[in-house]
């Protein structure tokens, strides 16, 4: 019999912090005391990457490395990488969102200090350790460091330029596939299909040039991601000797301007000068009526099998060591994949296309040499047989979301009572629902008195309703997101599918992990056998 779990769902943006965006500092390991405390096994995240414009988990600068946001300004100050002085006064920054360019702005200036005073340290065993990271990552490092450092460098020197021959240039060679804003975000944010053509195609001349030019902003971004993994691998550890394990997520998918599109363009479907040919999304369904234009590259799978999915083994190695289990964001693309036309204005446009299968991960397994991929599968929205047999063959759990349940009568598949199996996770709602209480309040009427009938419940704790029926069912693993824990409306929704602005700021304030809220977890835990 499969032990019966449950856990939390909250990204460490979320926690609360007098910097403005949660990070791995006291916030993180008071966390893991509270889901001890309320007899939790799981702590799921969302992606840890360096997010890009628009601050979405889901689209990176790279696959591999980590979000230097999250780097604790505390822990410097402990190693003595900063000191109060330095830091002087904090900004007042909202309790409940993350205002990620003012805090942007005040933690990189916190970071850029703490680097000068490393670079200034002459302790053998700390220049060790560093230097040892650097050496173990240097196939990806070395090259996001570049990536992020050309970045800043083309968008500082065209900020107070208009109209230059190079914007004129790629204005021409963007106009038919892309509006006028688009292009000056790209241009100006200085995507690196924009950047000069010899450093763009990676001429080892143009590679060599920028890397001394820019040799003390490389350094400075290979130091955050030094400190970045140290932090994040001592609060695991920390989670892992509590009995605490972390469920990690991988985007399928990569953002068209990030290191890995750069440095490895012949791993995605782009042309020579680094645009995409086809983009990802999905089509029309429960989040939008036109789809959702994700807009990222999609893989030459061709190519990838011929190198034995090389990268992707590398990918699925470094998210194991960083998390216990991963769960694989869009998990149905390994089977068939809805390729959209560059250049669309919706995902309306695009076909379904066939997937790697199964050998995808029976090729990863071997490379890795694991029996089995500790992977969870994202099996929600418009599914086919072939997915659930695909998912089925390889093992892997799928997810239950209970706010899809009450909608459509009793056969609905969400609802406990049709559950089949138990290798599944169960969730009252995920990053792109809204809270349960939000849900609950906006939906209609019709739906709120069958939720309620089902549950046998009045409706005026829907939350936690939501909350037992999920560690009531049969799946192995409960998982609920910390906003419905709280009975937070929503105002606390961390994302909403096809809104691009106001997403991914949700925090919560400090005191409202309470004695009650673990004991009430506690509770259901051990009334319904999870351990």
């Amino acid at each position: 019999m499969n032990v019966r779990k449950s856990g939390i769902l909250l990204h460490p943006t979320s926690l609360p912090s007098k910097y403005g965006i949660g990070d791995l500092g006291e916030s993180a390991y008071s966390f893991v005391d509270f889901l001890k405390k309320a007899n939790q096994r799981i702590w799921q995240i969302l992606p840890l990457g360096h997010t890009s414009f628009g601050d979405s988990p889901y689209q990176s600068f790279s696959t591999f490395a980590g979000n230097p946001l999250l780097i604790s300004i505390d822990k410097l100050i402990e190693e003595n990488l900063l000191t109060e002085a330095e830091v002087g006064e904090i900004p007042i920054f909202s309790e409940t969102k993350v205002e990620y360019g003012k805090v942007m702005d005040f933690k990189y200036s916190l970071l850029r200090k703490s680097y000068s005073k490393f670079k200034t340290i002459t302790n053998k065993k700390f220049l060790s350790e560093y230097n040892s990271f650097c050496k173990k990552n240097e196939s990806w490092l070395d090259d996001y460091c570049l990536f992020i450092s050309l970045k800043n460098h083309f968008i500082e020197e065209r900020k107070n330029t208009w109209e230059t021959p190079e914007y004129k240039a790629y204005k021409k060679a963007n106009e038919k596939t892309l509006s006028e804003n688009t292009i000056n975000d790209c241009f100006y944010g200085a995507s690196w299909n924009s950047w000069p053509d010899d450093i763009a195609s990676r001429k080892k001349g143009a590679v060599e040039k920028w890397t001394r030019k820019l040799k003390n902003e490389i350094g400075f971004y290979k130091f955050l991601q030094y400190k970045f993994f140290e932090q994040w691998k001592s609060i695991k550890n920390y989670a892992n000797k509590n009995n605490i394990e972390i469920i990690g997520d991988i985007p399928i998918f990569v953002a068209a301007d990030s290191a890995d599109t750069w440095s490895n363009p012949r791993l995605f479907r782009m042309d020579s000068k680094g645009y995409p040919i086809e983009v990802a999304g999905v089509p029309p369904d429960y989040f939008s009526e036109t789809g959702q234009l994700w807009g990222n590259p999609l893989y030459d799978w061709q190519y990838h099998e011929k190198t034995k999915y090389d990268w992707w083994a590398k990918r699925i190695k470094n998210m194991l060591s960083l998390v216990d289990t991963v769960r694989i964001d869009h998990f149905r693309a390994f089977d068939s994949y809805w390729s959209i036309p560059y250049g669309s204005e919706t995902a309306v446009t695009g076909e379904w296309k066939k997937g790697p299968g199964a050998k995808f991960f029976r090729t990863i397994e071997k490379s890795l040499g694991i029996g089995s991929l500790p992977i969870i599968a994202e099996d929600l929205g418009d599914l086919n047989k072939e997915v659930i047999e695909l998912r089925d063959e390889l093992g892997f759990p799928g997810m239950k979301i209970l706010q899809f349940a009450f909608g459509s009568g009793a056969k609905n598949e969400y609802l406990p009572h049709n559950y089949k199996g138990t290798n599944f996770i169960v969730y009252t709602g995920t990053h792109d629902n809204d809270t349960t209480l939000g849900w609950y309040t906006s939906t209609n009427e019709e739906t709120r008195d069958y939720a309620r009938r089902v549950l046998n419940v009045t409706g005026s704790d829907i939350a936690w309703d939501l909350i037992r029926a999920a560690f009531a069912s049969i799946a192995d693993t409960a998982v609920i997101p910390l906003q419905d824990v709280l009975c937070l409306n929503s105002d606390a929704r961390m994302n909403t599918p096809g809104i691009s602005g106001g997403n991914w700021q949700f925090r919560f304030k400090d005191g409202l992990l309470t004695d009650e809220k673990a004991q009430g977890l506690a509770y259901f835990t051990e009334l319904y056998n999870r351990q």
